[in-house]
């Protein structure tokens, strides 16, 4: 089997944070908007589609929030924690 490439990109240090908060709020949103329509309505027809609209309205909210939570948690508590 031939091995496939590595693909790497080249980003600035100071957008980490807001890719790796976007990266989470939207794995974080997919899985939670999936996990509230299979409880709220079970699987049912166009439940793609109904998932694509809430997971769509899901990250809007999940973003902003997580990139603020994180800036809060990296400021206000890790910098008062000794890591040895």
């Amino acid at each position: 089997m031939a091995k496939l490439p590595l693909i790497r990109i080249r980003i600035r240090r100071k957008y980490y944070r807001l890719i790796f908060t976007g990266l989470m709020a939207l794995m974080m949103s997919l899985i939670i908007s999936s996990a509230l329509l299979l409880v709220k309505v079970g699987y049912v027809d166009g439940f793609f589609t109904e998932l694509l609209h809430s997971w769509g309205l899901a990250f809007i909210f999940a973003w902003p929030s997580a990139y603020v939570c994180a800036y809060m948690v990296q400021e206000h508590v890790l910098s008062h924690i000794e890591f040895y």
